[in-house]
Protein backbone atom coordinates (compact mmCIF):
# COMPACT_ATOMS: atom_id res chain seq x y z
CA UNK A 1 0.00 0.00 0.00
CA UNK A 2 1.54 3.67 -0.87
CA UNK A 3 1.60 5.97 1.98
CA UNK A 4 -0.29 8.34 2.03
CA UNK A 5 1.35 12.22 2.69
CA UNK A 6 -0.87 14.95 3.79
CA UNK A 7 2.03 17.31 1.91
CA UNK A 8 1.34 15.87 -1.27
CA UNK A 9 -1.03 17.51 -3.59
CA UNK A 10 -4.55 16.32 -3.98
CA UNK A 11 -3.55 16.02 -7.70
CA UNK A 12 -0.39 14.00 -6.75
CA UNK A 13 -2.17 11.47 -4.84
CA UNK A 14 -4.77 10.98 -7.45
CA UNK A 15 -2.17 10.54 -10.32
CA UNK A 16 -1.04 8.18 -8.29
CA UNK A 17 -3.81 6.34 -7.50
CA UNK A 18 -6.47 6.97 -9.77
CA UNK A 19 -9.33 5.01 -7.81
CA UNK A 20 -8.51 7.49 -4.78
CA UNK A 21 -10.55 10.63 -7.12
CA UNK A 22 -13.67 8.50 -5.63
CA UNK A 23 -12.94 9.49 -2.26
CA UNK A 24 -12.31 12.91 -3.05
CA UNK A 25 -15.64 13.45 -4.88
CA UNK A 26 -17.29 12.01 -2.17
CA UNK A 27 -16.13 14.32 0.80
CA UNK A 28 -16.21 17.21 -2.05
CA UNK A 29 -12.41 17.69 -2.35
CA UNK A 30 -11.73 19.24 -5.83
CA UNK A 31 -8.98 17.36 -7.07
CA UNK A 32 -8.73 18.62 -10.82
CA UNK A 33 -8.84 22.49 -10.83
CA UNK A 34 -7.61 22.52 -6.90
CA UNK A 35 -5.47 19.68 -7.70
CA UNK A 36 -2.64 22.26 -7.02
CA UNK A 37 -3.48 22.05 -3.04
CA UNK A 38 -2.05 19.96 -1.04
CA UNK A 39 -4.17 17.47 1.09
CA UNK A 40 -3.32 19.10 4.30
CA UNK A 41 -5.02 22.31 2.71
CA UNK A 42 -7.54 21.07 1.46
CA UNK A 43 -9.08 19.55 4.22
CA UNK A 44 -8.42 22.02 6.18
CA UNK A 45 -10.86 24.30 3.62
CA UNK A 46 -13.08 21.93 3.92
CA UNK A 47 -13.34 21.78 7.24
CA UNK A 48 -12.17 18.09 7.31
CA UNK A 49 -10.63 15.94 9.59
CA UNK A 50 -6.73 15.38 7.95
CA UNK A 51 -6.77 11.70 9.57
CA UNK A 52 -10.28 10.81 8.89
CA UNK A 53 -9.45 11.60 4.88
CA UNK A 54 -6.25 9.28 4.96
CA UNK A 55 -7.88 6.39 6.63
CA UNK A 56 -10.59 7.14 3.74
CA UNK A 57 -8.14 7.15 1.21
CA UNK A 58 -6.55 3.72 2.52
CA UNK A 59 -9.98 2.01 3.31
CA UNK A 60 -10.64 3.25 -0.38
CA UNK A 61 -7.52 1.59 -1.48
CA UNK A 62 -7.29 -1.77 0.38
CA UNK A 63 -10.65 -2.60 -1.21
CA UNK A 64 -10.38 -1.36 -5.12
CA UNK A 65 -6.91 -1.87 -5.47
CA UNK A 66 -5.11 0.55 -8.81
CA UNK A 67 -7.92 0.17 -11.42
CA UNK A 68 -8.85 2.31 -13.97
CA UNK A 69 -6.39 3.30 -17.31
CA UNK A 70 -3.11 3.60 -16.12
CA UNK A 71 -3.14 7.82 -17.76
CA UNK A 72 -0.15 8.86 -16.13
CA UNK A 73 2.12 5.86 -17.96
CA UNK A 74 1.05 7.45 -21.29
CA UNK A 75 3.21 9.21 -23.82
CA UNK A 76 1.72 12.66 -24.55
CA UNK A 77 0.51 11.57 -27.76
CA UNK A 78 -1.22 8.53 -26.21
CA UNK A 79 -2.94 10.60 -23.83
CA UNK A 80 -4.14 13.68 -26.09
CA UNK A 81 -5.64 10.42 -27.85
CA UNK A 82 -7.05 9.28 -24.51
CA UNK A 83 -8.77 12.67 -23.52
CA UNK A 84 -9.92 13.78 -27.02
CA UNK A 85 -11.25 10.33 -27.83
CA UNK A 86 -12.84 9.84 -24.08
CA UNK A 87 -13.63 12.95 -22.43
CA UNK A 88 -14.07 15.62 -25.52
CA UNK A 89 -16.16 12.81 -27.54
CA UNK A 90 -18.89 12.51 -24.41
CA UNK A 91 -18.69 16.37 -24.19
CA UNK A 92 -19.53 16.21 -28.02
CA UNK A 93 -22.43 14.53 -27.45
CA UNK A 94 -23.84 14.94 -23.57
CA UNK A 95 -23.15 19.51 -23.68
CA UNK A 96 -26.34 19.36 -26.41
CA UNK A 97 -28.65 16.96 -25.00
CA UNK A 98 -28.34 18.31 -21.11
CA UNK A 99 -28.19 22.14 -22.83
CA UNK A 100 -31.72 20.90 -24.53
CA UNK A 101 -33.56 19.56 -21.44
CA UNK A 102 -31.95 22.08 -19.62
CA UNK A 103 -34.04 24.87 -21.56
CA UNK A 104 -36.87 22.76 -21.92
CA UNK A 105 -37.22 22.37 -17.90
CA UNK A 106 -36.66 25.94 -17.51
CA UNK A 107 -39.25 26.72 -19.86
CA UNK A 108 -41.85 24.49 -18.17
CA UNK A 109 -40.79 24.35 -14.47
CA UNK A 110 -39.25 28.51 -14.10
CA UNK A 111 -42.57 29.56 -12.66
CA UNK A 112 -42.48 27.01 -9.75
CA UNK A 113 -38.30 26.51 -9.63
CA UNK A 114 -37.08 29.79 -10.60
CA UNK A 115 -33.38 28.57 -9.90
CA UNK A 116 -34.13 26.24 -13.12
CA UNK A 117 -33.62 29.28 -14.88
CA UNK A 118 -30.36 30.59 -13.77
CA UNK A 119 -29.38 27.20 -14.01
CA UNK A 120 -30.06 26.95 -17.83
CA UNK A 121 -28.15 30.41 -18.68
CA UNK A 122 -25.08 29.09 -16.66
CA UNK A 123 -25.43 25.52 -18.61
CA UNK A 124 -25.30 27.46 -21.46
CA UNK A 125 -22.29 29.82 -20.87
CA UNK A 126 -20.54 26.79 -19.71
CA UNK A 127 -21.59 24.56 -22.35
CA UNK A 128 -20.27 27.52 -25.12
CA UNK A 129 -17.17 27.80 -23.54
CA UNK A 130 -16.46 23.99 -23.64
CA UNK A 131 -17.13 23.53 -27.27
CA UNK A 132 -14.58 26.57 -27.79
CA UNK A 133 -11.67 25.69 -25.54
CA UNK A 134 -12.06 21.66 -27.02
CA UNK A 135 -11.48 23.33 -30.35
CA UNK A 136 -8.33 25.15 -29.28
CA UNK A 137 -7.06 21.88 -27.89
CA UNK A 138 -7.95 19.46 -30.84
CA UNK A 139 -6.90 22.10 -33.26
CA UNK A 140 -3.78 23.96 -31.55
CA UNK A 141 -2.81 22.83 -28.09
CA UNK A 142 -2.91 19.26 -28.74
CA UNK A 143 -0.81 19.36 -32.16
CA UNK A 144 1.43 21.12 -30.64
CA UNK A 145 2.11 18.57 -27.70
CA UNK A 146 1.88 15.94 -30.45
CA UNK A 147 4.78 17.62 -32.41
CA UNK A 148 6.55 18.66 -29.45
CA UNK A 149 6.57 14.58 -28.53
CA UNK A 150 7.70 13.52 -31.69
CA UNK A 151 10.40 15.90 -32.81
CA UNK A 152 11.78 18.10 -29.31
CA UNK A 153 10.22 21.23 -30.70
CA UNK A 154 7.18 22.52 -32.86
CA UNK A 155 7.80 25.05 -35.83
CA UNK A 156 4.71 24.65 -36.94
CA UNK A 157 2.17 27.81 -37.75
CA UNK A 158 -0.21 27.33 -34.50
CA UNK A 159 3.25 26.85 -32.06
CA UNK A 160 4.31 30.49 -31.26
CA UNK A 161 6.44 31.05 -27.90
CA UNK A 162 6.70 28.78 -25.69
CA UNK A 163 3.78 26.14 -24.83
CA UNK A 164 3.30 27.61 -20.98
CA UNK A 165 1.29 30.53 -22.87
CA UNK A 166 -1.22 27.91 -24.24
CA UNK A 167 -1.58 25.39 -21.04
CA UNK A 168 -1.56 28.68 -19.12
CA UNK A 169 -5.02 29.61 -20.70
CA UNK A 170 -6.39 26.60 -20.86
CA UNK A 171 -5.58 26.31 -16.83
CA UNK A 172 -8.09 29.48 -17.02
CA UNK A 173 -10.41 28.29 -18.69
CA UNK A 174 -10.75 24.70 -16.80
CA UNK A 175 -11.46 26.87 -13.48
CA UNK A 176 -14.10 29.43 -15.39
CA UNK A 177 -15.55 25.87 -15.83
CA UNK A 178 -14.84 24.75 -12.36
CA UNK A 179 -16.69 27.73 -11.04
CA UNK A 180 -19.60 26.96 -13.54
CA UNK A 181 -19.99 23.31 -12.25
CA UNK A 182 -20.00 24.69 -8.43
CA UNK A 183 -22.81 27.59 -9.24
CA UNK A 184 -25.16 24.03 -11.01
CA UNK A 185 -24.59 22.76 -8.24
CA UNK A 186 -25.43 24.94 -5.54
CA UNK A 187 -28.41 25.69 -7.53
CA UNK A 188 -30.06 22.35 -7.70
CA UNK A 189 -28.86 21.27 -4.46
CA UNK A 190 -26.71 18.83 -5.48
CA UNK A 191 -28.63 17.62 -8.15
CA UNK A 192 -31.66 16.84 -6.27
CA UNK A 193 -34.67 16.17 -8.43
CA UNK A 194 -37.63 18.51 -6.56
CA UNK A 195 -40.83 16.69 -5.11
CA UNK A 196 -43.18 15.55 -8.19
CA UNK A 197 -40.06 16.46 -10.48
CA UNK A 198 -40.92 14.99 -14.31
CA UNK A 199 -38.85 12.56 -16.05
CA UNK A 200 -37.00 15.25 -18.17
CA UNK A 201 -36.62 17.15 -14.94
CA UNK A 202 -34.81 14.38 -13.06
CA UNK A 203 -32.60 13.04 -16.60
CA UNK A 204 -31.47 17.01 -17.07
CA UNK A 205 -29.97 16.60 -13.53
CA UNK A 206 -28.53 13.19 -13.70
CA UNK A 207 -27.04 14.19 -16.81
CA UNK A 208 -25.65 17.37 -15.45
CA UNK A 209 -24.04 15.07 -12.37
CA UNK A 210 -22.78 12.84 -15.29
CA UNK A 211 -20.84 15.59 -16.43
CA UNK A 212 -19.81 17.16 -13.83
CA UNK A 213 -17.96 13.84 -12.76
CA UNK A 214 -16.65 13.43 -16.14
CA UNK A 215 -15.25 17.07 -15.85
CA UNK A 216 -13.37 16.35 -12.79
CA UNK A 217 -11.30 13.27 -14.31
CA UNK A 218 -10.74 15.32 -17.47
CA UNK A 219 -9.31 18.44 -16.18
CA UNK A 220 -6.95 16.43 -13.82
CA UNK A 221 -5.87 14.50 -16.41
CA UNK A 222 -4.62 17.91 -18.22
CA UNK A 223 -4.07 19.96 -15.32
CA UNK A 224 -2.00 17.52 -13.49
CA UNK A 225 -0.99 14.75 -15.95
CA UNK A 226 -0.69 16.12 -19.53
CA UNK A 227 0.54 19.51 -18.99
CA UNK A 228 3.23 19.08 -16.29
CA UNK A 229 4.65 16.29 -19.62
CA UNK A 230 4.74 18.83 -22.03
CA UNK A 231 6.29 21.34 -20.22
CA UNK A 232 9.33 19.07 -18.98
CA UNK A 233 9.44 17.71 -22.89
CA UNK A 234 9.91 21.43 -23.70
CA UNK A 235 12.51 22.45 -21.21
CA UNK A 236 14.29 19.25 -21.64
CA UNK A 237 14.95 20.33 -25.40
CA UNK A 238 15.57 23.99 -24.89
Amino acid sequence: MTAISTDSTVGQLVVQRPSRSRVFQRLGIDFCCGGKKRLLDACRDKGLDTDEVVQALAADEAISGQGGVDVAGMGLSQLCDHIEQTHHAYLHTELPRVGAMAKKVAAVHGANHPWTVELASVFAGFSAELDTHMVKEERVLFPWIRTLEKSGRCDEGHCSGSIANPIRMMEHEHDNAGRAMERMRELSHGYTPPPGACNTFIAMLDGLARIESDMHQHVHKENNILFPKAALREESTA
